[in-house]
């Protein structure tokens, strides 16, 4: 997924090989294709970003007006795939860091039935802004895949342990499955993206 600002959206789309009955939107990370803005971590250097990011620790100021924006940005894409005849229920929407927290803040907050989030060492941003006990929306019961890595130097895998308690009290506990890589870094492993594709060959099974 990349774009040039938030308000003109430019998505990569890979064509579907025949007509599409799915969709998986995957979210960049902080510094790579999509929006650009000032980030404050990053001494307001102008680089792609869905949100500002202060600092990183659990106690850190969050960017609540631009991750709300950014998510709204995402139901849109959501959207325009339901427009194009997929229901949203047959879309998985993912993330790798700071999309990945997009993706979760998303999908715990938007009135479009998915299919899954995949959340990729990440966190979920604005966590104290959910009530205490069971979300109520339409994806209380998503199945959410969340990966991190035990050697994560920049988002820690304490924090997608946090996120893991987090989200065990939102939705169902039986719905997410969380799998940590051993010497894994803040990146991607051949095992973790096998996990990913039987995540999603699980939850988008072929239809006729």
């Amino acid at each position: 997924m990349c774009g040039n600002n938030m308000s003109a959206p430019l998505p990569a789309i890979v064509p579907a090989a025949r007509k599409a009955t799915a969709a998986v939107i995957f979210l960049h990370g902080l510094g790579d294709t999509g929006p650009v803005m000032p980030v404050s971590l990053n001494m307001n250097m102008a680089m792609p970003s869905w949100f500002d990011i202060i600092g990183l620790s659990p106690d850190a100021q969050e960017d609540e007006a631009g991750i709300k924006q950014a998510a709204e940005h995402v139901k849109v894409l959501i959207d325009q795939e339901v427009k194009n005849g997929i229901p949203s229920n047959r879309i998985i929407l993912g993330g790798f860091s700071q999309g990945g927290a997009l993706s979760l803040y998303t999908a715990l907050t938007t009135h479009q039935k998915l299919a899954g989030v995949i959340a990729l060492s990440c966190w979920l941003p604005l966590r104290t802004s959910f009530s205490q006990g069971a979300i109520s929306g339409v994806n209380k019961d998503i199945p959410i895949l969340q990966c991190h890595g035990d050697c994560d130097p920049l988002v820690p895998l304490m924090f997608g342990s946090l996120t893991f308690e987090k989200l065990k009290s939102l939705i169902n506990p039986v719905d997410i499955t969380f799998k940590t890589y051993s010497g894994m870094m803040h990146s991607s492993c051949i095992e973790e993206m096998m996990d990913v594709k039987k995540f999603v060959d699980k939850h988008l099974p072929p239809v006729d």
